[in-house]
């Protein structure tokens, strides 16, 4: 006996299929293009087309519970390491701290920013890449922040802060510090 029901299944199955393809083209980023920084009034791309990944903009500020601070040019949230040495031209976080909090990389000497105000810079990183530095302190990004104003890294193990766009660190805390997959060593 023949099956009747084939075609019309495999074309539901196709449309379906075209359907999943579609939604997942439609979430896709190239890492938070459609993010603006507060008063910017537009979207700024983090990164041109053809790039490296690395961001055309290093740091610009952004909105958290913590208030404006620093972001990269994806938008996640700047924080400084208080076992780095502010104008020593290194840091301290590699191996699985550098897993943990990954530096915040530029392709230039003279990193583009938006709306920051402290001194910027650049040392080179422990992977011998340029690490963006703000008033001598290397900054990363914390693995646990998955979006544009997360801050779940502030006070994690008492010595990895936020920093606003003068290049102080926030000490406040919104929250309780996550206990898990930090570095602190």
């Amino acid at each position: 006996m023949r099956n009747t029901t084939s075609p019309t299944r495999f074309a539901t199955l196709a449309a379906g299929a075209a359907a999943v393809l579609l939604a997942l083209a439609a979430c896709s980023t190239t890492g938070g293009g459609g993010y603006s920084a507060p008063g910017s009034g537009a979207s700024t791309p983090s990164s041109p087309s053809g790039s490296s990944g690395i961001s055309a903009v290093a740091l610009k500020t952004g909105s958290t519970t913590l208030g404006t601070v620093v972001v990269d040019g994806k938008g996640l949230t700047a924080y400084v390491f208080d076992k780095d040495t502010a104008g020593s031209g290194m840091s301290v976080c590699s191996g699985q701290c550098a897993t943990q909090w990954p530096a915040i990389e530029t392709g230039s000497a003279h990193p583009t920013v938006q709306g920051v105000t402290g001194t910027v810079g650049t040392i080179t990183g422990v992977d011998g890449k340029k690490q963006v530095t703000l008033d001598g302190h290397p900054l990363y990004t914390y693995a646990g922040d998955s979006s544009a104003g997360d801050v779940t890294g502030q006070g994690f193990g008492g010595i990895w802060w936020v920093v606003g766009p003068d290049g102080a660190k926030i000490t406040s805390s919104s929250s309780t510090p996550s206990s898990g997959g930090g570095y602190t060593k």
